[in-house]
């Protein structure tokens, strides 16, 4: 079952911070609901991927099944602020740009998928005008991470939510984790309940649907994550998968600089006994240091085939370094999928790929065109 709501004594410290903030952040909301502070509309398919806490919940994951489901029919353009980054303006990724030009996880998808159109921009309303004016073959855009930038109104917002740390049962910032106050859920179209257990029975799905107060215009799903291929961080690496680095019995050394890495060190705990890990904090830019840290911990193996399993996320920042020979040998990332529970992936889907299909600019524009000849 998620965890409940927990109270310490810095929870009751804080309070009075939360208590401003949380005032700052419902004037703000409601200069928006009111219209006072314009949202803007496009006239094509945007759909936003986000949630309300700080901390990882599984967004790439969530919008590289996006990106999967529609890029065979539709032209796909992703747009975040490229989180990070060491640039500031607007730009499109290429298949060489570094994760200081545009962030890691922007890199990820741009390297996962070298066809798909991958912009960075704070300004999202300027982002997409810029998208608009430089690939006018969109069909739509992904707003990774935009759920609290009201600026733009997408047609389809997606909400995600960690069943380990369901929003109900938490404070806002300082105090807890919440960007926001619950009731900002009401904005999203879609909820996504993600790293959910495998066999979570009906009642406790009730459970959470009943405590969530969804409205009617709202879907809930449950999704999980599974993980799925090894890769070489670095190209010289010969690929190899679980099962050979199970078969040698070999130490792993988990490297993470990710909010969450819970599920990951149990996926490592299976591969083998032996399990050194070294966490940094999420989105971590890797220095010189870390990577002698990295390597003395992996000599202390004393293993030709011990493994350094990362992240994808993470690899994208590794990358960047020059790593010596035997650790580059070692170095892999691991690839996730989402999984949808129940099923219920079919019903998802249709609802993207009709409001997609509905919302294109071709269709909007012939739309418009009958009415001006009627």
């Amino acid at each position: 079952m998620p965890r409940k709501r927990h109270i310490t004594i810095w929870t009751i410290l804080l309070f009075p911070l939360t208590i401003l903030y949380a005032g700052v952040i419902s004037f703000r909301n409601l200069m928006f609901d009111w219209e006072i502070v314009p949202s803007k509309e496009f006239g094509l398919p945007v759909i936003s991927v986000g949630n309300i806490t700080v901390g990882g919940t599984g967004k790439t994951p969530h919008v590289e099944y996006l990106v999967e489901l529609l890029k065979d029919e539709f032209q796909v353009s992703t747009l975040s602020r490229g989180y990070k980054r060491k640039t500031k303006d607007f730009r499109v990724a290429d298949n060489e740009s570094s994760v200081a030009q545009i962030g890691d996880e922007p890199r990820q998808l741009k390297q996962k998928y070298p066809e798909l159109i991958v912009a960075v921009d704070r300004k999202r309303v300027n982002g997409i005008d810029q998208l608009l004016k430089l690939e006018k073959n969109t069909d739509v855009i992904l707003l990774d991470d935009a759920f609290q930038h009201r600026h733009v109104k997408p047609g389809k917002s997606i909400l995600l939510v960690d069943f380990n740390r369901m929003i109900q049962n938490d404070f806002m910032l300082p105090s807890g984790r919440l960007r926001e106050p619950v009731s900002g859920k009401d904005r999203a179209n879609i909820i996504l309940v993600t790293r959910s257990p495998e066999r979570m029975k009906p009642i406790e799905m009730r459970n959470i649907a009943t405590n969530m107060n969804l409205g009617l215009h709202q879907h809930l799903y449950f999704t999980n994550m599974n993980f799925g291929e090894f890769h070489p961080v670095f190209h010289l690496s010969q690929s190899k998968d679980a099962a050979w680095f199970k078969e040698k019995k070999s130490p792993v050394l988990l490297l993470t600089g990710i909010a969450n890495p819970r599920s990951l060190r149990k996926y490592a705990r299976s591969i083998s006994t032996q399990l050194i890990e070294v966490s940094f904090p999420d989105h971590h830019q890797f220095t010189k240091k870390d990577l002698q840290k990295l390597t003395t911990r992996y000599r202390s193996f004393n293993n030709p085939d011990a493994l350094i399993l990362t992240t994808e996320k993470d690899a994208m920042r590794l990358q960047g370094l020059d790593p010596e020979p035997d650790i580059k040998q070692a170095l892999y990332y691991i690839t996730i999928h989402v999984q949808f529970l129940n099923d219920d992936h079919k019903e998802f889907n249709n609802l993207i790929l009709d409001y997609v299909r509905s919302n294109k600019r071709n269709n909007i524009l012939h739309q418009t065109a009958g009415k001006g000849n009627a």
